[in-house]
């Protein structure tokens, strides 16, 4: 008998002040057995601080050419591509060519990802943006996290609030880019 996915349903009110973005999200986030909470904590992050009109979880997990998250347009040009962890270089390359943003979201040293990419071929690694999100804030999320339930998200000055009844708990999130540009 195979596993089946189980389904958190998130309400989030999400206060993105450093992009000026205000949204009520009423998320069902579909948790595969071989996921980890944290990486699913991550790509609900990852979603809410990437949001953008047409923004959606894909079938990551399953469809290797598909990221965690993404915005495609109508025609299906990818205008975000969001991967979660820490992929390869092989597949950053790969997404910057399809994707008009690339964004990585890690709990890991971003250092790691960012030696892996030194000198190996990969497309627009300027450009690609790295995350990192405090460990400390995901494993006090992950203590709180349940299956029905409702979070606020405030991102200001690089630093990330998360409510969740009466606790409210915060870590920094650090933005890099992938390859550092050449001057």
């Amino acid at each position: 008998m195979a596993l089946t996915a189980t389904i958190h349903h998130l309400r989030i009110d999400l206060s993105d002040v450093d992009r000026g973005v205000y949204e009520a999200l009423d998320l069902r986030v579909a948790r595969h057995p071989s996921e980890s909470l944290r990486y699913m904590l991550l790509r609900t992050i990852a979603y809410g601080l990437c949001y953008v009109e047409g923004i959606a979880f894909s079938k990551g997990l399953f469809v290797t050419d598909e990221p965690a998250v993404w915005a495609r347009q109508g025609d299906g040009r990818v205008d975000l591509w969001v991967d979660i962890g820490r992929p390869s270089i092989e597949r950053l390359h790969k997404a910057s060519k399809l994707g008009a943003r690339v964004t990585v979201f890690t709990h890991d040293d971003p250092e790691l990802l960012r030696r892996e990419a030194r000198g190996a071929k990969l497309h627009k690694g300027e450009d690609i943006e790295v995350c990192s999100v405090d460990v400390a804030l995901l494993d006090a999320l992950e203590a709180k996290i349940d299956r029905n339930m409702s979070l606020t998200l405030v991102h200001n000055d690089g630093q990330l609030y998360v409510t969740v009844g009466d606790r409210t708990m915060e870590g920094a999130i650090t933005r890099r880019p992938l390859v550092d540009r050449e001057d």
